[in-house]
């Protein structure tokens, strides 16, 4: 572990002499110690922090900064202290990070990589801000990677560890070389060979705390003591479980691994034996032991094998382990004992043609407390400790949050993790397999690669549910064939406020919407008796989050500088049912899973209450949701949601559990949780009944994914992850989300004969146009992932395009100029309105639509996850085209443009003309927007004649045709087109009322309704 040397009493205002004083009386230590040897070499100065190092980046040496956005990078600056540990200056900064952030040192690119092999460590002079010394290991985490091999500083394998800021005032900090590991949730090139070869190096970097405002002050950093030369080599085993049915025999590879992969210099020998486990030696398996020995010279990478062989007695008994003790002389040994694990065998659970019910219950009646709590508990894959806690623990649930990916983030990689995870829980008594679970929200958007659709609100804008259906089979089959069981998705909010951060994760304000589109649930899951889940191209899936997430007030959030998200939703019961909990209804009927309770709060009127956290609401959870509703899946909490119910940490799990929370996805604080949960139930504060039926619902659906028979990867579908045919769903989903909102003189669609000039910020970037949860949580702008652009399909259906981001090139001598402006990435309360954002365009993409459209036709593309207030640009603009956040597939955007197929789409949200209106939702009593729910122009044939009278033909057809049917939707779409082309640009709120209220009625079925509102409004138009 790193290793810290505190200069006491000294501040930062100390007198210059008695601070030289104290620096020469304590320098002499940095050279002796436990951690230094009398015959060390000198140190070897890296960073001193005078000047001599510039704050620049690649390909120059310097030091630079960065972050997950702009208000993440911290501040740096060369400062002169008089009690500098080392020369007149230091390193100076401060942060306050949301997201991530830090800085880094690289060395410069044009120049050889630097040689540490010769050095034990690194070391520096780090100042503490704690007023007083704190425990060890209590203060702030900062991470300490280097950068190894490659071809730069951002092209090289990156190693890491981390150390507590503990201290006040100045201390030393030093790492042995030998603390410092893969970092597996990132790598800039994917890794290159998981060797610290330590004789090319880049660099270094520090990750700086998030969530909390710091400041920090370092000085000297330097490479201290001498290599040992037995931790050049380390001893590794291939695996750390190795499963065996009973009389199979486990073959255990023992292998050498080197720095830079050099032939060893000395031998290096392993003593091995089977000592201890719960197997009885001679009579469960034949005790082996012995000495494996890599002579001098031996090459990296070599290995010998050990056999363990165990015998049959044919009795059924739970799993049995038999560790593999390794003494490791001459190199680093093995940071974990490898066992070998006798499979469960002959026990009910086991047998596959027994019914579900009967497996769960002899499973459950084997159980302990601790595995019973273990089942319940679902933790981050990086807040593991080691991988073996996942046997330790018996965890019944791992996850991976947004970002936290495999390195290199490829199919192959993710399964292999996964597959590497599960195999832990063979090492469990009755190896319960986990069930891994990610948030593939539009496709597998972890992953690079893979297909990414439009979001929820643009499949809402689609209006049809085939589509829905369809994205939930392609994100289905991409997320098991990386060896995922388990989505967290759909979500089923009802977004009532645009200001909403997650607004677009919702697939619109109307729960009539939201529930036809409901389909996405049979094409994770197959059918609704759960008889598909086994299958390889189906995943659980997990309707959330529950209840009325999308109908919190604005400024109630009391989450950071969160507004809205995570706030809270007042409504009479009355709202509440026909809103927010109708979507859920649906999802039941329809056989959901999984079900996620909110952050937010929930507070109806006139019950006489206070609001109450979800996580904490029995009523809605126990109450409504498994005895109303009949729910016979279970509940997962949100990512630590429960440390926000009031109350210590020992009440939220009480209060959560006893809501009727089944797994709580911890998702770090696993230990404590285990230990407070069985504590809680032994002080009879939980019913043991509260418990077993969790475990059962657990369990349940862990044996309807066929888990039990299958927990790895069956990776047979990889090769469609990504695929054309996948990709071709997500083009025609893109294609049919697009909302054409006005198309003066019929701009639109395009000619390929035209000479089209395109500009904006939104154009030519995958990052945006994909929009968060994209690779990682909050998504990034640029070229993130594979996939077209838009501007990529444009120029596939155009003769010619000039494309000027900024609008900067000259606008003279084009037929048509298509702007592409709108919002970047964001996720959660982070993309909240008042959070640094609003729903205005940028002043650089107000510009390029000012110039362009002034310079010729123009049609605007707004891509975002929300509307954007156009209004005092609109009359200058000819066509204008709600994009949403279309995806990795760009062509299909191009698909309507140019006229390959027509536009659709149809407004899942009211567009509002100003803020001053929000929130305004179709059936509000006063409403008066710039569009109308509902809204959306077509291209596909010209509009019916006839005007009043087709309308009163079409309303005698609606009476004899049923509005699911094909007839009905042909006469519900007549009548809207014609009603849009009487109204024309000429919006008022006496057309949109009625015109609104149309499009709801005809979502709940109601086709005579809806004709005789688009009546009310063809005549108030």
């Amino acid at each position: 572990m790193p290793r810290a040397r505190t200069r006491t009493g000294v501040r930062p205002r100390t007198a210059a002499l008695a601070a030289a004083a104290v620096l020469a009386a304590l320098l002499p230590l940095a050279g002796a110690g436990a951690s230094a040897a009398a015959d060390d070499p000198p140190p070897v100065p890296v960073d001193r922090f005078e000047g001599e190092v510039p704050f620049a980046g690649q390909p120059a040496d310097g030091i630079f900064t960065w972050g997950g956005d702009s208000d993440d990078s911290p501040t740096l600056a060369l400062t002169d202290r008089s009690d500098a540990p080392e020369g007149a200056k230091v390193l100076e900064g401060s942060y306050d990070i949301s997201g991530y952030g830090g800085f880094s040192h690289d060395f410069a690119a044009a120049e050889p990589a630097h040689d540490w092999s010769a050095s034990k460590g690194i070391r520096f002079w780090w100042y503490g801000q704690n007023t007083a010394p704190l425990p060890p290991g209590s203060g702030k985490k900062i991470s300490f990677e280097i950068k190894d091999g490659g071809a730069n500083g951002e092209a090289s394998e990156l190693w890491t560890t981390s150390f507590t800021d503990d201290w006040e005032g100045w201390h030393q900090v030093e790492i042995p070389f030998a603390d410092f590991t893969y970092r597996t949730d990132y790598q800039p090139v994917g890794g290159i060979d998981q060797v610290l070869g330590l004789n090319a190096m880049w660099g270094y970097a520090l990750t700086l705390p998030t969530g909390v405002k710091g400041r920090f002050a370092m000085d000297d950093v330097e490479l201290y003591g001498k290599a040992d030369p037995a931790l050049s080599a380390k001893v590794t085993t291939d695996a750390a479980v190795y499963p065996v049915k009973e009389g199979g025999s486990a073959a255990v590879k023992i292998g050498l691994a080197t720095t830079a992969s050099a032939p060893i210099t000395e031998p290096v020998t392993v003593d091995y034996t089977t000592e201890g486990g719960t197997a009885e030696s001679g009579r469960d398996y034949t005790p082996v032991s012995g000495t494996v020995t890599f002579p001098a010279g031996t090459p990296s990478g070599a290995s010998q094998t050990v056999t363990v062989a165990t015998t049959k007695d044919k009795a059924a008994e739970p799993a049995e382990t038999i560790p593999v003790k390794l003494t490791v002389t001459g190199a680093k040994a093995p940071t974990e004992t490898p066992q070998v694990v006798i499979d469960a065998h002959g026990l009910p659970y086991l047998d596959a043609r027994l019914p579900v019910k009967k497996r769960v219950a002899d499973l459950l009646s084997r159980m302990s407390p601790e595995e019973k709590a273990g089942q319940m508990t679902q933790a981050e894959r990086n807040a593991l400790s080691s991988q073996g806690d996942i046997a330790s623990y018996g965890l019944g649930s791992l996850l991976s949050g947004g970002g936290s990916v495999p390195t290199p983030n490829t199919p192959a990689a993710w399964a292999k993790m996964v597959d590497g995870y599960q195999l832990r829980a063979q090492a469990t008594r009755f190896q319960i397999p986990l069930i891994y679970g990610v948030d593939a929200v539009h496709g597998h958007n972890n992953v690079v690669g893979s297909t990414i659709f439009p979001h929820n609100i643009g499949i809402g804008a689609t209006r049809d549910p085939s589509v829905a259906e369809k994205e939930g089979a392609v994100t289905a089959s991409e997320v098991r064939a990386t060896g995922i069981p388990w989505d967290f998705a759909p979500c089923l909010c009802v977004s009532r406020d645009e200001r909403w951060g997650r607004t677009y994760e919702s697939f619109g304000e109307d729960p009539a919407l939201v529930s036809s589109m409901e389909t996405v649930i049979q094409g994770m899951q197959g059918d609704a008796s759960g008889k598909d889940l086994d299958r390889n191209d189906k995943v659980l899936a997990t309707a959330k989050h529950f209840v009325g997430d999308g109908g919190t007030e604005y400024g109630s959030s009391t989450t950071g500088s969160y507004t809205i998200d995570q706030g809270v939703t007042k409504v009479t019961r009355q709202e509440l049912e026909a809103v927010h909990l109708a979507p859920f209804g649906e999802a039941v009927k329809r056989g959901i899973g999984t079900v996620m309770p909110s952050y937010s709060s929930l507070d109806i009127i006139g019950d006489g209450e206070p609001a109450v956290k979800m996580h904490a609401d029995a009523a809605m959870i126990n109450g409504v949701l498994k005895q109303k509703m009949g729910f016979k899946g279970f509940v997962i909490s949100d990512y630590a949601a429960i440390d926000q119910i009031p109350g210590d940490y020992a009440s939220d799990v009480r209060t959560s559990i006893n809501a009727g929370l089944d797994m709580i996805m911890v998702p770090t604080n696993y230990k404590n949780f285990t230990s407070t949960l069985e504590g809680e139930v032994a002080a009879g504060n939980i019913p043991q009944s509260r418990i077993d039926d969790a475990v059962s619902r657990i369990l349940t659906q862990k044996f309807q994914l066929g888990l039990f028979e299958k927990p790895y990867a069956d990776t047979s579908n990889a090769d469609r992850i990504g695929s054309p045919e996948h990709r071709a769903a997500a083009r025609d989903a893109a294609a049919k989300s697009q909302v054409l909102l006005k198309n003066a003189g019929g701009v639109l669609p395009l000619k390929s004969s035209q000479k089209v000039y395109v500009a904006g910020s939104n154009a030519d970037d995958i990052g945006n146009q994909a929009g968060g949860w994209t690779v990682s949580w909050q998504g990034s702008s640029g070229n993130i992932t594979t996939g077209t652009t838009i501007l990529d399909g444009m120029k596939k259906d155009a003769s010619s395009v000039t494309y000027s981001k900024d609008a900067s090139a000259s606008t003279d001598g084009y037929d048509v100029g298509v702007v592409v402006v709108g919002e970047t990435p964001y996720a959660e309360g982070v993309g909240d309105v008042g959070n640094g954002n609003d729903l205005e365009l940028t002043p650089a993409d107000k510009a390029a639509v000012d110039k362009v459209c002034a310079a010729m036709k123009c049609a605007v593309l707004i891509v975002s996850g929300r509307p954007q207030l156009i209004g005092d640009q609109l009359g200058d603009i000819d066509a204008l085209v709600a994009s949403w956040l279309p995806g990795t597939e760009g062509d299909g955007v191009a698909d309507v443009l140019y006229g390959k197929q027509p536009f659709t789409g149809q407004l899942p949200l009211t567009w509002p003309k100003s803020a001053s209106q929000l929130p305004i939702n179709v059936g509000d009593a006063t409403y008066d927007p710039q569009f109308p729910y509902g809204w959306g122009l077509t291209t596909l044939k010209p509009v019916p004649h006839g005007g009043r009278a087709a309308l009163t033909v079409l309303s005698l057809a609606a009476h004899l045709v049923k509005a699911d049917s094909p007839a009905g939707r042909a006469v519900a779409t007549a009548a809207r087109r014609i009603v849009q082309q009487k109204i024309g640009d000429h919006i008022t709120a006496a057309s949109s009322k009625p015109f609104a209220e149309a499009d709801h009625l005809l979502l709940t079925g109601d086709l005579k309704g809806a004709i005789a509102k688009l009546t009310a409004a063809y005549r108030a138009a």
